[in-house]
């Protein structure tokens, strides 16, 4: 049959049970279950990984439930300042925003930087300009900040520990792979700061010869890992199978280091890994 695989991750982090209510629970699940379905239903229908991805991850930037579009978390000035990536296997063609303040969906900013520019990434006031220029959905500093329902998982979710970078990463009928990774970064992390999120290699990577990558968890330990990249060189070099590659990944750049996070890759045979090393990930 045709092969078409994908997977979706809401972040990961110290998750504990006894932290959730019944109700927060259900509302993670149920906005997973409709985040997967729809990509499902455009790979089933033939369309390329990459619309999947970017379908996808609108979802999630679109609720409070996230670090990602309108649920990110604010810098220690109080403004949201968010970082994207998307990248797709066949050609390895790349986009990436760092530092957007306006542009309600970040991963479609970055998948219009990878096909409408010369370039791979755009920070800041550029990046958001060209969003606009684009023709894509703006939103003022309060529709990311200022939802009462995001201030009370906050306050539910041992101060924002509960929200996550969100992710997605899928295989088409034609074998093509595509990654992408969204976050609002860390929860009053200095101004400027960026995270593994929108650094091909560190937190999204694909190439149809090996696999697709999108990670989350603390970005700096990511960056430093390259963990994306080495992922897909231990499957391609070594020949490990796509989770023992994600797991060594985990424990010899992220754990040795002392930090944490999750990782989900499909690799380019459908064999899917989520690993990681917290007490939990939304997926």
């Amino acid at each position: 049959g045709d092969v078409y695989k994908r997977q979706i991750h809401g972040g990961a982090g110290p998750i504990v049970r006894a932290l959730m209510t019944k109700e927060i629970e259900d509302m993670y699940n149920n906005k997973l279950k409709e985040v997967l379905e729809r990509g499902y239903n455009i790979l089933a229908k033939g369309g390329p990984s990459l619309d999947a991805v970017e379908a996808c991850i609108n979802l999630m930037e679109d609720t409070s439930l996230f670090d990602a579009g309108k649920g990110a978390v604010i810098n220690s000035k109080g403004e949201p300042e968010m970082d994207a990536s998307i990248m797709e296997g066949k050609m390895r063609k790349a986009g990436c925003v760092a530092g957007v303040k306006k542009i309600r969906h970040p991963i479609s900013l970055a998948k219009k930087v990878m096909e409408n520019t010369r370039h791979v990434m755009l920070f800041g006031e550029g990046a958001d300009n060209f969003g606009v220029e684009s023709g894509l959905a703006t939103a003022t500093k309060e529709y990311f900040v200022e939802e009462p329902r995001y201030w009370e998982l906050l306050e539910k979710s041992n101060k924002g520990k509960l929200l996550g970078t969100v992710g997605a990463v899928a295989i088409d009928i034609n074998g093509n792979i595509s990654a992408g990774t969204s976050t609002g970064g860390t929860l009053n992390k200095m101004q400027g700061r960026v995270g593994d999120s929108p650094i091909i290699g560190a937190g999204t990577y694909a190439d149809n010869n090996t696999c697709g990558i999108s990670c989350t968890g603390l970005g700096e330990i990511f960056i430093r890992g390259v963990v994306a990249h080495t992922i897909s060189a231990l499957y391609e070099y070594k020949k490990m199978p796509i989770e023992d590659a994600a797991k060594t990944v985990l424990k010899e750049k992220v754990e040795s280091l002392g930090g944490e996070g999750g990782i989900i890759a499909l690799d380019k045979d459908g064999n899917i890994a989520i690993v990681y090393n917290t007490k939990g990930m939304f997926r």
